[in-house]
């Protein structure tokens, strides 16, 4: 059977404004048959009951979709040309239970088990952070430890949160308990703020994650810093989560935690294009929250963050 390459949807086919909203105008590829031969699946997970302040990421996958109409299928900076080599589509939202957020996780842990099961590598449309520790477990029983490319302001290893185990800030503390990372391929870029003690990052020191705080990312090119990280994450699977948090709120207004002081857009490209040559196994773009997004612009860049995710995936063809 000859490879299907799905196509991202034209402007001169379909008018960029009209039209069914799927993740770069992908086809929606729902039956069984036709996901089985995906290379790679775009996925939405609309939660938003793990956020600790502003709500609304629910809505995130959804806006995501509707701001990625203008992205054209070819890397004129890079030369990646991913639909030419990756069969590629987007599959939809996992139906997640918004009542209850345990049984949420539990939900998205068994669609991506389905995923992996497939052979599909998932980029993900969030949805709050909690959504990345589901995730990882499912990836965990197919690859066993997966090195971790993480950027945010946050640390996310909170032991708890109001006596929950499990909200958007305890993600990897949970997951480096649980056995899922391999701890010395992990790196943690654009952490910031304030803190309730040095704990809040220490921890993570102490598991032997790099952790890059966002002062050291002032006023420079991450370019350097990314050989650093893939001499750190490489020789395994590797994990890339994108909170949008991590770049500052003059670009990404539109999340739930803002903080002052963070990434450029410039820079989470040059972080992104920097993982170019990495075993990554998936990707996710969590925090976008389109009540505070009113210009679009956040949803935008989280879409545009998702396209170059999908140019530095492993089997990428480059022109």
């Amino acid at each position: 059977m000859d490879k299907t390459f799905h196509q991202p949807l034209g402007g001169n086919e379909m008018p960029r404004f009209g039209g069914i909203a799927t993740m770069m105008r992908l086809p929606h590829i729902q039956s069984p048959e036709e996901r089985r031969q995906l290379d790679v699946a775009f996925v939405g997970v609309p939660l938003d009951i793990g956020t600790s302040l502003r709500s609304g990421t629910r809505f995130g996958p959804r806006e995501i979709r509707a701001q990625s109409v203008m992205i054209r299928p070819y890397n004129m900076a890079t030369g990646a040309a991913p639909f030419d080599s990756l069969n590629v589509a987007d599959i939809g939202d996992v139906a997640i239970n918004t009542f209850n957020l345990l049984d949420a996780v539990r939900i998205i842990e068994q669609a991506y088990d389905e995923i992996a099961e497939l052979g599909i590598k998932p980029l993900t449309l969030g949805g709050d952070h909690t959504i990345t520790l589901p995730i990882l477990r499912a990836l965990h029983k197919k690859h066993g430890k997966i090195g971790l490319v993480h950027i945010d302001a946050h640390a996310d290893v909170n032991d708890h949160m109001f006596g929950e185990k499990i909200a958007h800030g305890t993600t990897f503390r949970r997951a480096q308990e649980e056995g899922l990372l391999d701890s010395e391929r992990v790196v943690q870029i654009g952490l910031r703020a304030q803190g309730y003690t040095a704990e809040d990052f220490n921890w993570s020191r102490k598991q032997g994650f790099r952790v890059v705080q966002a002062e050291e990312c002032w006023h420079k090119s991450l370019e350097p810093l990314m050989a650093e990280v893939r001499e750190k994450v490489g020789g395994g699977p590797v994990y890339l989560s994108f909170d949008i948090d991590g770049i500052d709120p003059a670009w990404a207004p539109g999340t739930g935690t803002p903080e002052i002081g963070g990434l450029t857009t410039i820079q989470a490209i040059e972080i992104i294009r920097g993982c170019q040559g990495l075993d990554l196994i998936g990707g996710d773009l969590v925090e976008v929250s389109p009540p505070y997004d009113t210009t679009g612009n956040t949803s935008l860049l989280g879409a545009n963050l998702l396209y170059e995710m999908l140019c530095v995936l492993p089997g990428v063809q480059r022109r």
